[in-house]
């Protein structure tokens, strides 16, 4: 008997975008589909705030116009993508940083990074959920409640980019951005069983305005989630490149699709299953370590390794607490200035975890913050020194296996996630799913290279990925 023919949804980005250039597939057939699928599955998820269906469908049967027309057409044209409700904006869509002061805001302007994905013809289908200004790791607000993930949904999505992370690995987007500040599209990605990455800092310029030169924005990336490493690095590839309206964009050149099929018979690896500083779960250390051997069938070498930073995890919370405390502290301070909305002024209608962490920002001195800075540099040498023995440094990417919907876990979930110690040094890191506990939730081996070895990361991802077979 033959096999069932996939759904729509079922088919990744890239096998979409194919399917759009070879004719098989319209547009406007896609995106009935997965309009479909999300009003079968949103409710349940919470993935989306804002749902775009009239400007998607115009935008479809614009794309389906181009093609009869036999237009030239970009690498996503056709292509459905889901936009974190954060850093992404579209002009004159609701735009609501994951508030209710921000319920009916409306974006002034379209950033370069989704400007760059409509030109390459993706079809935006709406805007997903986000706890409120990306503040921590679960996805839950004061505005439309908790983000499930669509694996296990009496758990969170995780956070910040929950809503993207459920959007895709719940098939209701082919595609979707993400921002990560301390883990916020790594989180996600291993709480859903998906794919997601950090690019090294630079690579995907961030146009914030009023304030360019936000100390939020020396920690902070915009990224790729996705069901396969294929489909990230098309979307990279898409994305990444310098822009004059970021002052801390680079200059580097990487082509992210030819990693996928790059060999890495000799690439060396190191692997710390708590970066000698978190208590990670036995369960999540088992799954992790029974995927490892999956390098070294492709050729790879795998030596477990020891992160000499000489520092306790409450020394490097503290250090790494002043810097983003007070990096939440000033971007309240900007939206005030350029919106005239103080979020403090209205505690009854903002998330409580914000506000402390407002607050202690208040309690820091610039000393502290500069002192925070020698703890970081210990932080980054140790990194350095794994990295320039070995290419690629791979751990866990949460130290549990799971959190539950409605869990609190406080303002940053230092102790419970891996994730963070790379947006302090800087390096590029995915998440790449490699199995499942016991109970059934998933689990993520985050694979961390070095500086603007973006094309390694992806490399080493999509070997893993092929060795276990798993198409997520």
């Amino acid at each position: 008997m033959d096999e069932q023919e996939p759904q729509i949804w079922e088919l990744s980005a890239t096998q979409l975008a194919s399917e759009i250039r070879t004719g098989a597939l319209s547009p406007t057939d896609i995106v009935d589909a997965y309009f479909n699928r999300i009003e079968a599955e949103n409710d349940s998820l919470n993935a989306y705030i804002t749902v775009t269906e009239d400007s998607a469908r115009e935008a479809a049967r614009e794309a389906e116009a181009a093609l009869d027309a036999d237009e030239e057409i970009g690498p996503l044209h056709g292509v459905p993508i889901a936009l974190k409700d954060l850093q992404a904006m579209k002009k004159g869509v609701r735009h609501t940083f994951g508030s209710r002061l921000f319920a009916e805001f409306e974006a002034p302007r379209t950033s370069v990074m989704v400007d760059r994905l409509e030109a390459a013809g993706a079809i935006v289908l709406g805007k997903t959920n986000t706890p409120e200004l990306g503040h921590k790791g679960l996805t839950r607000n004061e505005l439309v409640g908790a983000t499930a993930s669509p694996v296990d949904r009496s758990c969170n999505a995780g956070g910040s980019s929950g809503g993207s992370a459920a959007a895709v690995g719940g098939r209701l987007a082919a595609l979707a951005t993400g921002s990560d500040a301390g883990g916020s599209i790594r989180i996600p990605a291993a709480c859903c069983g998906i794919f997601g990455m950090k690019p090294s800092f630079g690579l995907v310029p961030i146009d914030s305005r009023p304030n360019a030169f936000s100390t939020k924005r020396h920690h902070t990336a915009l990224g790729p989630l996705t069901r396969t490493v294929e489909d990230a690095a098309l979307m990279l590839d898409v994305v990444a490149g310098p822009h004059p309206a970021d002052p801390g964009c680079v200059p580097v050149a990487i082509d992210f699709r030819g990693a996928v099929d790059r060999p890495i018979d000799d690439v060396s690896i190191a692997y710390s299953p708590e970066l000698d500083v978190f208590e990670v779960d036995s369960a999540v250390l088992a799954v992790v370590e029974d995927a490892l051997p999956n390098f070294e069938a492709v050729g790879a070498t795998v030596e477990e390794v020891t992160i000499d930073h000489g520092c306790s995890l409450a020394e490097l919370t503290e250090a790494v607490g002043a810097t983003f405390n007070t990096a939440m502290l000033g971007a309240a301070e900007v939206m005030r200035e350029s919106t005239g909305v103080d979020l403090t002024a209205h505690p009854e209608e903002v998330s409580e975890s914000l506000l402390k962490m407002i607050e202690a920002g208040r309690e820091y001195e610039t000393r502290d913050v500069e002192l925070s800075g020698i703890v970081r540099t210990q932080l980054f040498d140790a990194v350095q020194s794994v990295l320039s023995s070995h290419e690629i440094l791979v751990t866990p990417t949460i130290a549990r296996s799971g959190f539950g919907l409605h869990e609190d876990l406080g303002p940053m979930e230092w102790d419970a996630v891996l994730t963070w110690p790379f947006n302090v040094t800087g390096h590029p890191a995915a998440s790449v799913p490699v199995g499942q506990t016991d109970e059934g939730r998933p689990v993520g081996l985050q694979v961390v290279g070095r500086r603007y070895a973006d094309d390694t990361v992806l490399a080493a991802s999509a070997a893993i990925e092929a060795q276990l077979g798993q198409e997520n």
